[in-house]
């Protein structure tokens, strides 16, 4: 069995600084020019390997402004009123799809079928039917498909997989995960079901998922008794006034889940116990919790699930008879992890690579999400039945 120290020394990696080759430029195009597209937009405009080429977006005038805004090369940028016109009248190496949930499909399969690779924002669909279709578009166009979730580039998560693949904790049986936010409901096109689709299970609820599923190998799910609420966003006390709503038309519109809960059986006979939040009287619903049969390892939750632990990491296991217990450093990331996740997925590109967070895996994830849902509306356990792709 290995130690606590011996794991610890195997996890602290350094990550190697990458010149980026500049002989090949990448056209870029954004699908979306809201909020997260700004996030999008800073770090493509950091790469000197790259040109932003096309915006589009659906709300007339707000493509011009965010181009305005961030300093995209006026000279260069076309812009045009929906994703297909823009498909249809570029030549594209790449595209970010940053637009409604409920749009990621269409646009990510129009993306594909184009023969353009693909970043697709977080959470993957809204369905776990939406992402088959994504993924056979993906199988069929031999293109490159990666799911925006940028927790994956933290080296503390990239430890906890690396703690868990060394055989530390022996065979996993039993995890419990989740987190979320004491008041933390999102505003805007979130909290609609006609944009959203899902609310905290789609916004940071895959996230958490990501985390411990990715650890564990992303076993596949089988079963799921989930459920769902919305006492806090539908309420003015706790929905919050935004600049164009009132607190009481927040309330009225809101229409998605603000928290979530489940229990969900993995291929293994491994048990996930997963809850998430946007709103509750509770700062925490618990740390992350992965349970083995020679240790176990604690991470402690985070304030508002920002992409990474929220403190240092605990790994619980027996030495010579001793019960003992190892602290495992918080890691800094070399670089923002925004900025790591376009980055990978550019030089994925370029060095013909497999996609940094693979669709295989997140489809998974999405099962899930899926299922919560289904389950919720049902009142009852529910199989997950992933058609083939």
């Amino acid at each position: 069995m290995a130690s606590g120290d011996s794991v610890l020394k195997q996890t602290m990696q350094a990550i190697e600084e990458k010149e980026i080759d500049t002989s090949r430029r990448l056209r870029v195009g954004l699908i979306g020019t809201g909020w997260i597209a700004e996030a999008h937009v800073k770090e493509y405009l950091k790469f000197p390997d790259v040109d932003i080429v096309a915006l589009a977006d659906l709300i007339p005038g707000k493509a011009e402004r965010f181009y305005r805004k961030y300093g995209v090369d006026v000279d260069k940028v076309h812009l045009y009123p929906d994703h297909k016109s823009m498909l249809a009248n570029e030549q594209l190496d790449a595209v970010s799809v940053c637009t409604y949930n409920v749009t990621h499909a269409e646009c990510a399969i129009d993306a594909l079928k184009a023969g353009v690779n693909v970043l697709l924002e977080k959470p993957f669909t809204v369905t776990l039917q939406e992402a088959v279709d994504v993924m056979r578009a993906e199988k069929e166009s031999g293109k490159l498909l990666s799911i925006g979730f940028q927790p994956r580039m933290d080296p503390n998560m990239q430890q906890i997989k690396k703690i868990v693949s060394s055989g530390a904790l022996g065979e996993v049986y039993y995890i419990q995960t989740g987190g979320g936010r004491r008041r933390g409901i999102p505003n805007n096109t979130f909290i609609e079901k006609k944009t959203a689709g899902i609310g905290a299970l789609g916004d940071i609820g895959c996230y958490s998922l990501d985390m411990v599923l990715n650890a564990i190998g992303y076993p596949k799910p089988l079963t799921v008794s989930g459920y769902t609420s919305n006492f806090f966003g539908t309420n003015p006390l706790y929905s919050g006034p935004d600049q164009t709503h009132t607190a009481e038309e927040n309330a009225a519109r809101f229409s998605v889940d603000d928290f979530a809960a489940a229990f969900i059986r993995l291929e293994g006979g491994v048990i996930l116990d997963f809850r998430i939040s946007w709103a509750m009287h509770l700062d925490t619903p618990g740390d992350t919790v992965i349970l083995g049969k020679k240790g176990a390892l604690r991470i402690p939750s985070t304030e508002c699930w920002n992409g990474t632990v929220g403190g240092e990491m605990t790994l619980y296991t027996d030495t010579a008879g001793l019960q003992t217990e190892t602290k495992i450093p918080i890691l800094r990331a070399p670089k923002p992890l925004f900025e790591m996740k376009l980055r990978s997925f550019l030089d994925a590109i370029k060095e013909g690579k497999s996609a940094p967070v693979p669709s295989s895996q997140i489809l998974y994830n999405q099962a899930i999400i899926d299922g919560i849902e289904r389950s919720a509306q049902l009142g009852r356990e529910i199989e997950i039945d992933i058609p083939e792709i």
